[in-house]
């Protein structure tokens, strides 16, 4: 496993494991945010009205997993400080994710700029969802690297 100062352009990464998005994760989300639409909680109203006859998780939560799992795919530097979320330039939600449905990320890194802080760093993300296997989101997200 690479660590994030080894990384050059065209690598690519996949997490291992599954994570699972429950409801309770859900539910935690929609009061961290302050978004409690119907869609993500009420699971009778879902399971009536929904096209998807289930509740479906934010598609921003899904995107603030992305760090986690980013972080599971790299090895540990004494060389980095920290990792900054430094940005997204595009993001796009392409298919709900269902409570109780598995995602896992794979990335590829498409760009490494010398910062005067670090390294700037562009990873194109995919979220895939194990029950279908396309994409719940795409986007390119940017980690500056405080470098020692």
């Amino acid at each position: 496993m690479k660590s994030l100062i080894d990384l050059a352009v065209g690598d690519t990464l996949e997490q291992a494991d599954w994570t699972t998005v429950s409801q309770d994760m859900i539910n935690r989300f929609a009061d961290a945010t302050g978004d409690h639409q119907w869609i993500h909680l009420d699971e009778e109203r879902c399971a009536k009205e929904s096209p998807f006859k289930t509740t479906i998780a934010h598609g921003f939560l899904s995107a603030s997993l992305m760090p986690q799992a980013f972080s599971q795919v790299i090895a540990a530097s004494e060389k980095v400080a920290s990792t900054i979320n430094y940005g997204i330039d595009k993001l796009r939600f392409l298919e709900p994710v269902k409570s109780g449905d598995a995602i896992r990320y794979q990335f590829k890194v498409i760009d490494v700029t010398d910062k005067p802080q670090g390294k700037l760093y562009k990873v194109e993300a995919s979220c895939m969802l194990k029950s279908s296997g396309n994409p719940a989101l795409v986007g390119s997200f940017l980690m500056l690297a405080v470098i020692v």
